[in-house]
């Protein structure tokens, strides 16, 4: 077996060839490849990239892996059996740093656009209704936006909020001492007592699945705008119908849902997918608050320049 050899098993930005051969790693390109295939040929190889199509687990790499290390192109590792790997002493690698900057962006963006009520006015204009008075929006200046999750992805956010005269507080269970000039370290309680809009950046685990429940909405003071831009298994469906129905809720802005095969919603996933597809304070977009031109690149750079430290 060649001593740096690894294997790609999805689609990833051409750049990244290239610094992979400047650091002396050979691969084998394979973003079509099916699961008993690398089941079949993983023995060969030092290393693995993945992005979210395959689940990276014992049946997958067996128990005897010959793999140093697993690669994650993107922010979260849900689709890697992290305790699998610790034990069989396999480095995981992901790259927050290359999609941050979009995911702040972005997170930004769509809580504007709901606000605003852009995508509503955008479509009325189109069917040649133009509602003023219906489509007056209200300001992110002066409103207290709470953080959970101050990693890569919130504190991005945090820093894009910097300009718009909000408060932000943040709180992060995992950890401390984060709280600067742009983001107040908070206790919970606090983001119960003060936002007036939620944005989650948390990894999805087994204590976050879920997490966001109606109990959980009920906790918050004020009715609030809820921003999910992290895991979509996070918040169910269900609890964002209620919070909706209730007013807890006064909107919603979802980049990513619970199950995103549309195609293949639950009997109840689909009732309330249904439901809030036809709410105009609901929006949704396709998982893309990472995704951009830049950081296609930019993960790149960041899963190298890990690859590099390892020192495999």
């Amino acid at each position: 077996m060649s001593r740096k050899k690894l294997l790609i098993i999805d689609p990833m930005h051409p750049s990244l060839f290239s610094m992979l051969t400047a650091i002396g790693w050979e691969h084998d390109y394979r973003p079509d490849i099916s699961t008993d295939e690398i089941k079949k040929i993983i023995g060969n190889y030092n290393g693995l990239i993945v992005r979210s199509k395959t689940i990276v687990n014992r049946d997958l790499l067996g128990d005897n892996p010959a793999i140093k290390f697993v690669g994650r192109a993107g922010a979260g590792v849900d689709n890697v059996d992290v305790e699998y790997l610790k034990e069989k002493n396999i480095e995981i690698i992901h790259a927050a740093e290359g999609n941050r900057d979009a995911v702040g962006e972005f997170t930004v963006g769509i809580l504007l656009g709901l606000m605003r009520n852009i995508p509503r006015a955008d479509r009325e204009v189109r069917d040649f209704i133009w509602e003023r008075e219906r489509n007056r929006g209200e300001e992110l200046n002066g409103k207290t936006v709470g953080i959970i999750g101050c990693g890569n992805m919130g504190q991005a956010f945090a820093k894009r909020l910097a300009g718009f005269g909000c408060k932000v507080l943040a709180y992060d269970k995992y950890k401390s001492g984060f709280g600067n000039t742009i983001c107040e370290e908070v206790s919970m309680q606090r983001i119960y007592d003060e936002s007036d809009i939620l944005s989650l950046h948390i990894p999805l685990t087994r204590e976050t699945r879920r997490m966001v429940t109606e109990e959980y909405l009920n906790r918050f003071r004020k009715n609030i705008i809820l921003v999910n831009t992290a895991r979509g298994e996070i918040v169910g469906l269900d609890a964002i119908v209620r919070g909706i129905e209730s007013g807890k809720l006064r909107g919603a802005a979802l980049d990513v849902l619970e199950n995103e095969k549309l195609k293949a919603l639950s009997t109840e996933q689909k009732q309330a997918f249904e439901y809030l597809k036809g709410k105009s304070n609901v929006i949704f977009t396709p998982h893309i608050a990472g995704w951009t031109y830049e950081s296609h690149v930019k993960i790149n750079v960041a899963l190298v320049e890990k690859i590099k430290m390892l020192g495999v």
